[in-house]
């Protein structure tokens, strides 16, 4: 059965974090204006298809549930080499001079009417199998996104961050700092104010989470290789979009369903401190202490500005992870059932509303509305399945007019 979308994966062999090469003039390929990006280098290096010798792909990005923070995605590429193109020392390869860790690796997938990526990283580790025989041998690519490029890049004194800064902006030096492409880079401004930086050694990573998590907002690389910073509004106004439909009947249907309902996401009191000394803020909950048990979050290096603003912070984590309830933490999509819609999946991203309709064998229902914060696929040339992480709001807040988060008395009021 050949598989609902067409699958591509393209390997770049030049240096930089900038996927695509740079703009090259009277080049009919490279040198189209409004569509050839500009770049610092006039020599054309390979990009390359790989995608006639791939053999399989396995792809997971998204959001830690237990940890509670995004991790960096990754990617396994296997691509049968019967020609040992990628023995680095074969200088018959084609890419012969041309192979080296860190080269840019992205998939894609694209039906008549729709083209969306899957992933956009850089490699890691080539994993070299060449059996003795008849086999054909394979190499593994193993492939991040650009997070791990930022915990592999300390920092310290970072240029232009001076206090008051909102924690958009915040975000936005340290990128600079690092030389991450301004092209690459979706921020949007924060509402909470930053100190100023505190110059102390971590990586750029670090400093960029520190930020994250004084805005409530969300950090993260999407599909396409760009860095994302929503700011609180935009993560709490997310909630409010229609969610897609999935059940057993008339909605898209799914298998796996991976249900918990345990205590380990809850988090009743939390104490919270501003960077340098600043007054430290405890937040809890007596009812959920009373009927959870402690359950204890403590950071004590917050670049927020000012006491208040550490204490809203407090007050929004607490809210929001004081109680529990059934979730359903995955369920699996198989994309070569007919009945489910392939532009609809490809295109799914963090943030996206879904309806997750179980019905239970004497009849009764589960229906949660949740948002998807992973997605991990696993493509072969007779197999694609979508793995997708789903979560409650990561941050509440009043929803006018929503059935959900609407509701006067019982929706979180945030700040």
């Amino acid at each position: 059965m050949s598989l609902p979308a067409t699958i591509n994966v393209s390997f770049d062999f030049s240096s930089g974090a900038t996927f695509g090469t740079g703009f090259v003039i009277g080049d009919p390929t490279y040198g189209v204006i409004g569509v050839s990006s500009f770049g610092s280098d006039a020599t054309i290096i390979p990009v390359v298809d790989l995608t006639p010798n791939v053999y399989n792909i396995s792809i997971n990005r998204g959001r830690n549930i237990m940890r509670d923070t995004y991790e960096a995605g990754n990617a396994t590429i296997r691509v049968l080499d019967p020609n040992s193109d990628f023995n680095p020392q074969n200088t018959a390869s084609p890419y012969f001079g041309k192979l080296a860790p860190l080269r840019k690796i992205r998939v894609s997938a694209t039906t008549a009417t729709t083209s969306s990526w899957l992933f956009s990283g850089y490699v890691q580790d080539y994993k070299y199998t060449y059996p003795q025989g008849q086999e054909t041998g394979y190499v593994d690519i193993i492939a991040t996104d650009a997070f791990r490029l930022f915990n592999m890049a300390n920092v310290q004194t970072i240029p232009d961050t001076a206090a008051g800064q909102d924690t958009g902006t915040r975000i936005g030096k340290i990128l600079d700092y690092i030389e991450f492409p301004s092209s690459m880079r979706s921020i949007s401004t924060g509402l909470s104010t930053c100190i100023a930086d505190p110059a102390t050694a971590r990586t750029s990573l670090e400093a960029m989470k520190n930020a994250e998590f004084c805005e409530v907002g969300a950090f993260y690389m999407d599909a396409e290789g760009t860095a994302v910073f929503k700011n609180r509004t935009e993560v709490v106004q997310s909630i409010g979009t229609t969610p897609t439909q999935f059940n057993q009947t008339t909605g898209i249907p799914y298998k796996n369903l991976q249900f918990a309902f345990d205590d380990k996401l809850i988090i009743n009191d939390v104490t919270f401190t501003r960077y340098g000394g600043g007054t430290t803020q405890e937040v809890f909950d007596n009812d959920s202490i009373a009927k959870y048990f402690p359950h204890s979050l403590n950071r004590p290096d917050l670049v927020a500005e000012t006491d208040d603003i550490v204490l809203n912070v407090a007050r929004e984590y607490v809210a929001t992870r004081k109680e529990t309830t059934i979730r359903i933490d995955a369920m699996t999509v198989d994309l070569l059932d007919t009945a489910v819609p392939t532009d609809t999946m490809i295109e799914l991203e963090f943030f996206d509303n879904v309806e997750i309709t179980n019905v239970q064998p004497d009849g009764s229902s589960i229906v949660k509305t949740l948002q998807v914060q992973g997605l991990k696929w696993d493509i072969t040339p007779n197999r694609m399945t979508a793995t997708v992480t789903t979560l409650e709001p990561i941050a509440d807040g009043f929803i006018i007019g929503s059935s959900l988060f609407g509701i006067i008395g019982t929706s979180t009021l945030s700040y």
